[in-house]
């Protein structure tokens, strides 16, 4: 398993090429950061729906 310390000091930039265990951990945790802003996007969607409803009323 790699290690944090592995991921964390490796760059897209880097040279060399990243070994499928760390491309896989990288887009794991790329997913999770568009899940949590998609989640966050969503209920600030809402919120400002629900406030503009709100306000009609």
């Amino acid at each position: 398993m790699t290690t944090t310390k592995n991921i964390d000091s490796y760059r897209l930039t880097d040279m060399e090429e990243p070994t499928d265990e760390m491309l896989a951990q990288i887009m794991r945790e790329a997913a999770e950061d568009a899940r949590k802003a998609n989640e966050e996007a969503t209920k600030r969607f809402f919120d400002e729906l629900n406030k503009a409803a709100e306000a009609i009323r």
